[in-house]
């Protein structure tokens, strides 16, 4: 069941994608990321008491709970690393360096969590993610000139904090309901995008935002909703090695829409990293 629910989660997440890019060709990306946080939060806690598990929240022990908005920490900081490095560094230098989490990931709970069960194919398959990664991110015409060696430090950050999440929220997590533990996450994530907004002074531009737009930034975030709701169940109930590379494979449905909403093509050069990535994936999903 969780193996399915993982495959959800990519499902959604890579709806997200396309979704997002469709509410920000005017609105900046910051406020829309604070905007589609609010629906996510909305989503999860209408989920939590839907599943009745509401009541659950006094019984959260400390632990738990200290992890669980570590986790939601942790992604916030992810997201402001990686945007800072895409704003003073190479597009196509950042981004593979951020990529990187996924391999993180899974060598983490390898080591922290024991699973080192089929280790032989977890790790094949992480070579394969990894080369994947490499092969999918080109340069792109007009792409940023870096600015010094800051934009590393940045996108090494992102990966990292991208990792700790997954090892956090599978740490917070245990024995605590899923649903209520993403809303738990979530109010932390939330209070970070907004922060962000506020801090950079971009707070007056909601009100300029396109109706057309607001739509989409809203769906994203019902997709994004649907997709932290499957991943943390699958986090909770499977194997964290298998489960961060199967979400990451999300690329292969943005790639997809992308195709038919967007019509953007792939060389041969990308084609073939997304299918050594999909085949990385393929590989831990049937040694799990």
């Amino acid at each position: 069941m969780w193996l399915f629910v993982a495959v959800l989660s990519a499902f959604f997440a890579g709806v997200t994608s396309i979704l997002a890019k469709c509410g920000i060709r005017k609105t900046d990306s910051d406020v829309a990321t604070a905007l589609r946080t609010v629906v996510v939060l909305f989503f999860a806690w209408i989920m939590v008491f839907l599943a009745g598990s509401w009541e659950m929240i006094t019984a959260i022990s400390a632990k738990s709970l200290l992890f669980l908005v570590l986790s939601g920490a942790a992604t916030g900081a992810s997201w402001i690393c990686y945007f800072k490095a895409l704003s003073i560094g190479d597009v196509n230098k950042v981004v593979p360096v951020d990529k990187s989490s996924t391999v993180l990931s899974v060598l983490l709970a390898i080591f922290l969590f024991g699973e080192t069960g089929h280790l032989a194919v977890k790790l094949t398959g992480t070579v394969f993610l990894a080369a994947g990664i490499y092969l999918m991110v080109e340069k792109k015409p007009g792409a940023e000139k870096e600015k010094g060696n800051k934009w590393f430090l940045y996108a090494a950050l992102s990966a990292v904090f991208a990792a700790l999440t997954s090892i956090l929220a599978k740490i917070g997590i245990t024995g605590v309901e899923s649903n209520l533990g993403t809303a738990i996450r979530t109010v932390v994530v939330l209070v970070m995008a907004w922060m962000m907004v506020f801090m950079k002074g971009k707070q007056s531009q909601i009100r300029e935002i396109d109706r057309k737009e607001m739509a989409y930034i809203a769906f994203s975030g019902l997709a994004t909703g649907a997709s932290w709701l499957c991943y943390y169940y699958a986090i909770q109930n499977g194997i964290v090695s298998v489960v961060v590379p199967i979400d990451k494979a999300s690329i292969v449905i943005t790639v997809i829409f992308s195709y038919f909403v967007f019509g953007e093509k792939l060389s041969r050069k990308a084609l073939a990293g997304l299918l050594l990535m999909l085949f990385g994936t393929l590989v831990m999903a049937i040694g799990a």
